[in-house]
């Protein structure tokens, strides 16, 4: 008579070894998945902070850049043009670089839950104003799944990234997260890239 060395869970009738095998593994993708996540959190939260506290400079590393672009009659614009590492580039109202999402069709936002909140949507509360460079005809606004506006350009809806420090960076470039291509925009509302 031969006495079974494995131990074999009762509910799952799984080798005990087989199953602390499975759950390490479940275990180590949880892991990894919190770590993205609050990784993803603490820029969010860096950004805010950044942006709430006045953080940038009125020049970017870059040189060009503004932190509070204006119009021609001195408003602060929605929507500017700054110089980057790569070319002029669309900015926001604080100097942070938007971008456009390839998934987007037409001027309809496909980005929204965890997307949205590391590509926050580019709003604006009241007028749109177009900074010098900025061809206001191309400027518009939609309505989001949430209700809110979102700033478009040339039909692609605009967002900053999470992931930039501030004024002038461009970190989100080409990135593909959320299933496309992010990218800057130059001043005709094409992509760079």
């Amino acid at each position: 008579m031969r006495i079974e060395s494995r131990i074999v869970h009762r509910s799952t009738g799984m080798p005990r070894s087989r199953q602390l095998h499975s759950l390490r593994r479940e275990c180590r993708k949880y892991a990894r998945s919190r770590k993205a996540i609050t990784a993803i959190a603490a820029g969010v939260a860096a950004a805010a902070m950044v942006t709430a506290c006045g953080g940038g400079s009125s020049n970017n590393s870059n040189g060009g850049g503004q932190a509070n672009a204006t119009t021609p009659g001195g408003k602060q614009a929605t929507i500017a043009v700054a110089n980057s590492k790569l070319g002029h580039i669309l900015v926001n109202s604080q100097g942070r670089t938007v971008y456009l999402f390839e998934k987007d069709t037409g001027p309809k936002s496909t980005c929204s839950g965890e997307c949205a909140t590391l590509w926050p949507p580019v709003r604006s509360s009241g007028s749109l104003s177009a900074g010098s460079g900025v061809d206001a005809a191309k400027l518009k606004t939609i309505n989001r799944s949430d209700g809110m506006p979102q700033v478009v350009y040339n039909g692609h809806p605009l967002y900053t990234f999470a992931g930039d420090g501030g004024a002038g960076d461009t970190t989100g470039q080409g990135n593909t997260t959320f299933g496309a291509g992010w990218f800057v925009l130059s001043p005709a509302g094409n992509k760079i890239g």
